[in-house]
Parts: structure tokens; sequence; C-alpha cells
């Protein structure tokens, strides 16, 4: 990647990546050998009409990177730091070929904060939006789950259910931990004026400070973070119905968020394989086969995989975009 500054490569993570490999093959050949129907999920009828629905997710999961992108950008508004939105959609969509078509050691995320860092003109800022932009898009899904039962009580009966909310509760107090880690000035506040790597964590102090004492503008971070999640709920329901599989919109709201919250376990590559288990696991409350489960899980990593292919020139291309001045950038993560 021409003009990307040099990442050091941490010690073990060839062979982490190695055994997130080893794990999501694993999962993928229990599932194959366990799932029944797994291969012949896909209907033979009306295949135009199949295509034209797995189409539609695929547009669907490139509208959800755009949203994801726009998320950024409302992070990144919290550290008064204007980027344009067709900028951060190239840098994520960058971040995207890395971290899923390419079984990259230093993945999507760092490719995203030194994409930013060149055009913001701060490495410190960049890392805190990104850090922040993914914390703001974990805070909605469970959200999400509790709404989805809210809207359909009798899916509390199924089975595997107590596993979703017991998913949502947990992420929900992790990550409530973790923001006030992050925004206590006696905790991530003691880094705020460090000149060494806990800069960084001083950055993540400064975006909860200000997004506390800003609640709209946290609002709107939060707003775009929920869209982007139901924009997933939305692809997973194109995909059921491409399979022929009419799922309730309220078991996809309270079930897929789940999914995705298990996906991120970093035990596989990408969620590979966790994400179909998971999907198995909760068909019930689908209505659907474990067959039919397990086969939108994989159709729905290989939207991923797709949209993210786009990603590659914007890899090869490297940096292109405005910069503001590095005054100003450094100034953005100031207390007010």
């Amino acid at each position: 990647m021409s003009g990307e500054p040099a990442v050091a490569r941490r010690s073990g993570t060839g062979w982490k990546l190695a055994l997130r490999l080893v794990v999501s093959a694993v999962f993928l050949a229990v599932l194959v050998n366990r799932v029944p129907g797994l291969a012949d999920s896909i209907p033979s009828r009306h295949p135009l009409h199949t295509a034209l629905l797995l189409v539609a997710a695929v547009l669907t999961v490139f509208a959800g990177i755009v949203l994801s992108a726009w998320r950024w950008q409302q992070v990144l508004a919290v550290f008064d730091a204007p980027v344009p939105l067709k900028v951060l959609t190239g840098h994520y969509l960058a971040g995207q070929f890395v971290g899923n078509v390419l079984p990259s050691t230093i993945g999507g995320d760092v490719l995203r904060v030194t994409r930013v860092a060149k055009t913001i003109g701060s490495t410190t800022t960049a890392f805190a939006s990104v850090v922040l932009e993914r914390l703001s898009g974990m805070i909605a899904l469970p959200l999400l789950v509790v709404a989805g039962f809210a809207l359909r009580p009798s899916l509390l009966h199924v089975a595997h259910a107590w596993v979703a909310l017991f998913t949502a509760a947990v992420t929900l107090g992790a990550l409530g931990l973790i923001l006030v880690a992050a925004g206590h000035p006696g905790l991530g506040g003691r880094f705020a004026s460090n000149e060494n790597w806990t800069r960084f964590i001083g950055a993540v102090f400064h975006g909860v400070d200000r997004a506390r004492r800003e609640p709209r503008q946290m609002l709107r971070v939060l707003a775009t973070a929920l869209v982007y999640q139901l924009s997933i709920v939305l692809s997973y329901l194109l995909i059921f119905h491409a399979l022929d599989r009419q799922v309730p919109i309220a078991a996809t709201i309270a079930f897929i968020p789940a999914v995705s919250m298990l996906q991120v376990l970093p035990i596989s590559f990408n969620g590979l394989g966790v994400r179909e288990s998971a999907l198995v696991l909760f068909r019930h409350g689908f209505g659907i086969s474990a067959g039919a489960a397990g086969a939108a899980g994989l159709l729905w990593y290989g939207s991923l995989v797709i949209v993210s292919m786009l990603g590659a020139p914007f890899v090869v291309v490297g940096h292109r975009g405005p910069r503001i001045n590095e005054r100003d950038a450094s100034q953005s993560i100031e207390p007010a």
C-alpha cells in the first residue's frame, strides 16, 4: 500500500490469525456434517426472484457500509474534525477489504485509523474516533434485542431466547463499564495530557467527555448506529425471503443483533462459523430449519465479502481527500 505508514506487527498476531482460521474451519465443518439441508436451502423455484432478492441484500449491505461511514462522521464531529462522507466511505471500504478479504494481521480498523489520521492530521483523534464508532454500534445492538422482544413478547418462550437476552445484558454491562472508565477523570482522564502511547486513551476520554456534555451530538451518533444495525436486519430479511422463508420482523430484530454480538467474539475469522452456529441456535425464534439458518449466515457473509471487494481500489490508491490543519486537529482533542 503505497504511501501508508509502516505498521509494526505485534508479536503473536500470525499464530492468532491462524488459530482463528482453524476455529472457523472447525465450526463450518461441524455445521456441514451436523446440519441437514444446508446445501439444499436455496430454492430452485423462481431463480430470477431469488437472485433479485440476493442482489437486494448485497445492495443493502453496501448501504450499511455507507451508514457506517456516516456514523463515523458523526463521531468525528464530536472532535470538531469534519470529514466528507465520500472520503470516509472510501476509508471504510478499504478497511472492509483488508479485514474481510485479506487474512491480514493488521486489520481494517488500523487501516482506517492511518487513513483518517492523514485526513485530519491527528493520529490520536483518528484512533479515538474509530474506538467510539465501534462502541456506539455495540450499544445499539442490545437496544434492538430488547425492542424485538417488546414487539413480540411470545418470543420470550421460544428455545434459546434467553441466550439472546443474556448476550444483550452482558454486552450492555461491559460497554457501560468501558464508557464509565473511559470517561472518568480519575481513570481515562489520567492520560489526557500524556505524550506517550497512553495519549490514545486520553483521546477516547475527551471524546466520551465531550459527548456527555453535548447530548444532542451523542444522540445523533446513537441514531446513526441504530439505523446501521437496522440495515443489517433488513439484509437478513431479504436473504430469508430469498430462501423462501417468511421470518417475522420482530424475531429478526430480536435475534439478528444477538448474532452480531456473538460473532465479534475474538475466537474465529470475522465471525465465520460462529455467526452461522448462532443463527442455527436461534432458528426456533425465526421459525425456520437449521439448514436455512446456516445458509442465511453464509449468504450474508458472502454479501459482505462482495461489497468488501469494492474496497480494493481504495487500498491500492491510498489516501485521497482533503486535509485539515494539523493545529486544528490537535486542538480538536483538547477539553472544551
